[in-house]
């Protein structure tokens, strides 16, 4: 593998930042604002919450968030302990909480955040190659990302990464391996197809579709990196080995500090203080992602926390 395929979008954040800027204002997503107040990452209790507040108090806000809001939440069979609502069902309280957010025009649309870059006192997120720029940012993806590969940290860069349509004009007329834990994965593994020699694509999902014919389906599962100074491809859990100049995870949860460079982590978890503020200006947190306890209440309480105090932040920007 030659050395620069190991530059991805994090390094080359460092490296030329100029270029990185053209890179995003490129792509500026046709949105209804051309700068929002807030962006919300996540549709849960707690990004709801954050969104809803923060509208209250007059900020233009966008919701990213998945088609399927708060899986956990969905599945719960029974709640006692959310104040009012007695014996609910995860599906019928998290149905309220949408119909609330409906009520208020928020916009949201069903991606992931992919990278954000700080620039010129504002983020820009990357959506899907589009862009999305906001003054502040709530962050409440739900539980800590849990990695696909034990060893996942120490390759970043190095022939495995999180994003295909960043880091993929890198791997132009190479050999990579895209698994992916959801559908999502499928729009990124098409465009790889346009661009590399073969696609591998390794589902961790029932009935994948909609693929490029290039693309060569796996269905054994991932066990683990093959590695020597760089990524090599992956080993499957039967023993059979599928080489390869890059590896991609997609459709998981991104890990925090990997979506926003520089982002402090406390035990797996976002560190925040009381007031729900990172160690990153106009970067707060709320929900699982900071911690324990997993509960409704706490994630509603905290985003209620986040959405008042980036409101109060952006008002400060604002009045400068």
């Amino acid at each position: 593998m030659s050395d620069n395929i190991i530059i991805n979008i994090y390094e080359a954040r460092i490296l030329a930042k100029e270029e990185i800027m053209n890179y995003f204002n490129e792509r500026k997503m046709l949105m209804k604002y051309e700068i929002y107040d807030l962006a919300v990452l996540g549709c849960g209790p707690a990004g709801l919450s954050a969104a809803v507040n923060a509208s209250i108090r007059n900020k233009t806000v966008i919701v990213i968030g998945s088609d399927y809001c708060s899986p956990p939440l969905h599945k719960a069979q029974k709640i006692d302990n959310y104040l009012g609502f007695p014996g609910i069902s995860g599906a019928d309280l998290l149905g309220k909480f949408m119909d609330h957010f409906r009520t208020t025009g928020i916009e949201l649309i069903s991606s992931k955040a992919q990278v954000i870059n700080e620039m010129e006192g504002a983020y820009s997120i990357l959506v899907q190659e589009e862009v999305i720029q906001a003054r502040s940012i709530v962050i409440s993806i739900g539980i800590p990302y849990r990695p696909t590969f034990p060893n996942e940290e120490e390759f970043l860069g190095k022939g495995f990464g999180y994003c295909a349509t960043c880091d993929g004009p890198l791997y132009k007329g190479n050999d990579v391996i895209i698994v992916a834990h959801s559908n999502e994965g499928e729009t990124e593994a098409n465009f790889m197809a346009e661009i590399c020699n073969k696609v591998y694509y390794v589902p961790l999902y029932k009935n994948p579709g909609k693929l490029d014919a290039k693309i060569e389906i796996i269905s054994n599962k991932p066990a683990e990196l093959i590695t020597s100074q760089f990524v090599e491809g992956i080993r499957m859990k039967d023993g059979t080995e599928i080489k390869a100049d890059g590896v991609f995870v997609l459709g998981g949860e991104t890990a925090p500090d990997r979506l926003i460079p520089g982002l402090e982590i406390e035990e797996n978890h976002i560190k925040v203080n009381r007031q729900q503020e990172t160690n990153l200006a106009g970067v707060f947190a709320a929900g699982d992602c900071t911690g324990q306890p997993y509960q409704v209440a706490k994630s509603v309480g905290e985003g209620l926390v986040a959405g008042l105090n980036a409101s109060k932040y952006v008002s400060r920007l604002t009045r400068r």
